[in-house]
């Protein structure tokens, strides 16, 4: 009975000063490691190789973030893989710490983890924060713009620096994800202009917003340098696009219409027109791809006439273009199940890591994932539907606020849903749709949802009408 209303006690506290919070992070790490630990070995992604191969090998690779391939090395990725996935609990958990404090005064050590609770069963957040892929650093860009820009008064000079710090290594691990806070910044700045002619609405923090988008550029810039002797932000430039051009047919087309059957060709890719009909995945990573022919991803010249390319068929197609992009994007928007590409890689993985990393092989091939028994249909009947619940969820917060008046109260599920719109754009545009690009933010509604009702259970209630 004593030992239970002990628990009982440190449940009730609240997530106040140094060593609550630190067992609260802790409390959620654990929990987010779950799947890896039940899995035998971190969740691994046909990716992984590649930054395995940058970090470890030192061995620059265009199409990958360095941020990421050094964060592998500094953890000490030679020697396990643990580390790297620990760290991503424990960065994430501190996140979500900082945004429940925020919007939950009084939130005490039970109500986190119950939190935490929900969403490692109900979401997919333990199927990223346990992979060795950057994925799980984009749902750490929006809830650190959103501390950063309407926050970062409640949390003093200390806490804001280290989410600062947080988002800005965040931002630099991918690079859609420039796009994704530059997106945020723009609106921002757009809100506090307007906040200026009409005080009801949150003004915006902008100061500590553009700090962490300055601690990301100088994170690329740096890990760039160190592989490569050059200052530079990225050169993969317009291959992903150039991909998903290529899978919408808007290449193919431009090439049928321009390349003459006899004589001088006015692209080099004309030789290879009738092999245009592919995903931009085959296009990409196929051993087939004329790509790699045209010189893959270190191609400069064929990279040059990418772009040619692209602005060409942009004269010539706008409106298809406008179509195609729409279209990318509101199906980036709407496809979110949890595990795409999370299989058994050994053919694609096994052989670089046996070079790399010889000493995790053995409990790499004993994992269930590379044994083939992971199964996600199942999983997918609750990911899916909460997930879209969720949403609905997230717009109905807005419409309360909306209905109120209250613009405050509407901030944070709007900046949410700003973030998953943006990330939907970015990457439906500038790659092409894949649920995991959604899937690796689509537990941040419920994350809203949770603290709404913890902050107030009447939060999802019918707004009466006036006068009623």
């Amino acid at each position: 009975m004593r030992e239970s209303t002990l628990v009982g006690f440190r449940l009730a506290v609240p997530v106040e000063g140094v060593r609550p919070c630190a067992l609260g992070v802790g409390i959620l790490s654990l929990m987010f490691l779950g799947v890896a630990f039940w899995n035998g070995f971190p969740v691994i992604f046909y990716d992984t190789g590649a930054y395995v191969l940058e970090g470890l090998g030192h061995v620059f690779l265009v199409e990958r973030s360095p941020v990421y391939a050094d964060l592998l090395f500094v953890t000490g990725g030679a020697f396990s893989l643990w580390p790297i996935v620990g760290v991503q609990a424990l960065l994430s958990s501190y996140i979500i710490l900082e945004t429940a404090r925020a919007e939950v005064p009084n939130l005490t050590l039970g109500g986190l983890a119950a939190i935490g609770a929900v969403l490692t069963v109900l979401t997919g957040i333990g199927w990223y924060v346990g992979q060795v892929e950057p994925d799980c650093f984009t749902p750490l860009v929006i809830l650190g713009c959103w501390l950063l820009l309407f926050r970062s008064g409640k949390m003093g000079k200390v806490r804001t620096r280290w989410v600062a710090g947080i988002t800005g290594l965040a931002v630099a691990c991918h690079p859609s994800h420039l796009g994704l806070i530059a997106g945020i910044l723009i609106c921002a700045t757009v809100l506090k202009w307007m906040a200026h002619r009409y005080p009801e609405l949150p003004t915006p923090r902008l100061k500590h917003g553009l700090i962490g988008l300055a601690t990301a550029l100088a994170l690329i810039v740096a890990g760039n340098f160190v592989l490569t002797g050059n200052l530079f932000i990225s050169k993969s430039g317009t291959v992903f696009v150039f991909a998903r051009l290529v899978q919408d047919g808007i290449v193919k087309r431009l090439m049928d219409e321009t390349c003459p059957p006899n004589g001088d060709a006015a692209y080099k890719l004309c030789g290879y027109k009738a092999k245009l009909r592919m995903r931009a995945d085959a296009w990409l990573w196929s051993s087939s791809s004329s790509f790699r022919e045209l010189g893959g991803f270190t191609g400069k010249q064929q990279q040059e006439e990418d772009r040619r390319i692209i602005l060409d068929s942009l004269q010539s197609y706008p409106f298809m273009h406008l179509r195609a992009a729409i279209y990318d994007s509101f199906l980036q928007f709407v496809i979110f199940k949890t595990g795409d590409g999370i299989e058994p890689q050994n053919w694609v993985l096994e052989p670089g890591f046996r070079r790399i990393i010889p000493e995790q092989v053995d409990d790499y091939l004993e994992a269930r994932q590379q044994r083939g028994q992971l199964r996600f249909k199942t999983l997918n009947l609750i990911h899916v539907p909460v997930g879209a619940m969720s949403l609905l969820g997230l717009l109905l917060l807005i419409q309360h606020a909306g209905a109120r008046r209250n613009w405050r109260s509407g901030a944070f599920p709007a900046l949410v849903l700003l973030g998953l719109v943006g990330n939907a754009i970015i990457c439906g545009t500038f790659s092409n749709p894949h649920d995991r690009y959604q899937s690796r933010v689509i537990w941040l509604p419920t994350l809203v949802l949770l603290l709404a009702v913890a902050r107030d259970r009447r939060a999802l209630q019918p707004v009466p009408e006036s006068g009623t």
